[in-house]
């Protein structure tokens, strides 16, 4: 198991748009549609790495908790399917219902919104405010699979909670680790 940091884009970045297919109707959406009246989460995961697998309950959690809060979460899978098959779309769609996510499940199939992004792991997580300026980039939490530590999403959920009180973000912030993006071999 691969432990890939994030590569923690500089706070104040403006989040790249994106036009990307949903995979929970398999219509193109963009992040001006999908953004958060408050915030965005954009989360990048896939469905078959250990790290985004041990945290996929807390994640459907996160976004229940928050959406009423002006929170919206976006999910973007950008990984080589061809050497992957398990995060091809129609098995995306399955995990949307299997986990009960109610965010959206997006696929980028070129892998130019990770590279906008400078995602580097899954998961990896972006937080941005009302003018889709990054205030919080890093880990869920302390939790990974096998340390016995909980899955509380306690730093990241204090993010949130810091951008909902129009607060200042976090001086610290900690890398998430999890499984590299699976590149296709032109893109490296």
């Amino acid at each position: 198991m691969a432990r890939t940091p994030s590569n923690m884009l500089p706070l104040g970045t403006k989040a790249p748009d994106f036009q990307l297919i949903d995979t929970t109707d398999f219509k193109s959406k963009s992040l001006t549609e999908l953004k958060g009246e408050k915030g965005t989460l954009i989360m990048f995961i896939c469905n078959h790495c250990p790290f985004v697998k041990h945290v996929n309950d807390e994640l459907s959690k996160l976004a229940k908790d928050f959406l009423s809060q002006g929170i919206n979460c976006i999910a973007i899978s950008s990984n080589d399917v061809e050497n992957h098959p398990e995060d091809a779309p129609e098995l995306m769609q399955k995990l949307i219902l299997d986990e009960d996510f109610i965010f959206p499940y997006l696929y980028d199939e070129t892998q130019e919104i990770a590279k906008a992004y400078d995602a580097a792991c899954t998961p990896d997580f972006f937080l941005f405010d009302q003018q889709l300026k990054l205030v919080y980039r890093g880990q869920l939490d302390d939790s990974r699979p096998g340390n016995g530590k909980p899955v509380n999403g306690k730093d990241l959920r204090m993010a949130i909670n810091l951008l909902i009180e129009n607060k200042a973000p976090l001086d610290q912030q900690k890398p998430s680790i999890g499984c590299n993006i699976k590149w296709k071999p032109s893109s490296i």
